[in-house]
């Protein structure tokens, strides 16, 4: 990640239209369809009427900063948490379903634990015993792929072990959906690089969707096609990655022309190793685009521009 300084301009990202992603074909309805959905504790709005549809055969990130309402939209998808409004995952409802729907759907939560007493070999038992989607031998076939063995218990293992060893009993039920929530977290980059390779090859097979709650945008960008973005509940971009580069311009200029580049008005203005840029939703003036030249956004500099909190925006560059 960019750890360079970044300034701005104030913006209200709630202003920003976050229903940008692709149409579906025709015929093809959503593995998840939310409509108005709201989630409250108490006076504070965890999830504030947003909408958004995920397709089969994606990958989504759903990307916040803590408290922004992510782990509450997982738990409301699998029935652990009752929300207002209209919600259809796999054609079902999450809490009057639940018992089908995790037949069909699997998740990771963020505090995941294995027990610690059983040997890998006795979960896949354990699994066989108790989902009737859950293939043994897949599971398996998954194992070889890690540095863990049938034999080994889970206390004894590391912390990037017990996550593959999550992934590999997980990817070895025949479901339609997986939802993690920070799968990797606490996890060091060769285990992370390992996690990720199998849930892509083994798992997303162009006909599943998979959705991911990360603080690690960097490292998981190019994996992702589609991106769910919250701040402080509100969803503040829905959109694949594709129309992303279509609708957001970064300018690259010369420090020289910062003022006329503020004058714009961009959505973000960041120093990066080759000097000045600023981030526009849409194309920036004529004018102001003589001034620089086009490079690609991050999704860390979307993150960035649509999500800080207000008391951090600056004007000065």
């Amino acid at each position: 990640m960019n750890t360079a300084a970044k300034e701005e301009k104030p913006v209200d990202p709630s202003a920003l239209s976050p229903h940008t992603s692709a149409p579906l074909s025709a015929g093809d309805a959503p593995l998840v369809e939310a409509r108005h959905l709201n989630v409250r504790y108490g006076r504070k709005a965890a999830l504030d009427d947003i909408s958004f549809a995920i397709p089969k055969g994606r990958v989504v990130g759903l990307l916040g900063h803590n408290g922004a309402g992510k782990t509450t939209l997982m738990k409301a998808l699998v029935g652990l948490k009752p929300a207002e409004g209209e919600l259809s995952v796999l054609g079902m409802h999450p809490i009057r379903d639940r018992v089908a729907l995790l037949q069909q759907a699997c998740y990771i939560p963020d505090v995941a634990t294995l027990p610690r007493w059983a040997r890998v070999d006795e979960l896949i038992t354990l699994m066989a015993r108790l989902h009737p989607g859950f293939s043994a031998e897949r599971a398996r076939q998954l194992l070889k792929r890690t540095s863990v063995a049938g034999s080994d218990k889970v206390k004894r293992l590391s912390k990037g072990m017990m996550a593959q060893a999550h992934l590999a009993l997980i990817a070895s039920i025949d479901a339609r959906l997986m939802i993690l929530d920070e799968p990797t977290l606490g996890l060091d980059v060769l285990s992370r690089k390992a996690f990720y390779e199998m849930l892509i090859d083994e798992w997303c097979d162009g006909e599943r969707s998979v959705l991911i709650s990360t603080h690690q945008v960097e490292e998981i960008e190019t994996l992702l096609s589609d991106v769910l973005m919250l701040n402080e509940g509100r969803l503040v971009l829905s959109a694949s990655l594709h129309d992303l580069d279509q609708r957001f311009v970064a300018l690259s200029h010369d420090a020289a022309a910062a003022d006329q580049v503020a004058a714009a008005h961009p959505l973000l203005r960041y120093r990066t190793p080759t000097g000045p840029a600023a981030l526009f939703d849409g194309p920036p003036p004529d004018e102001v685009e003589r001034l620089g030249r086009r490079v690609r956004p991050s999704l860390v500099d979307l993150f960035v521009a649509l999500t800080r909190k207000p008391e951090l925006n600056r004007t000065q560059f």
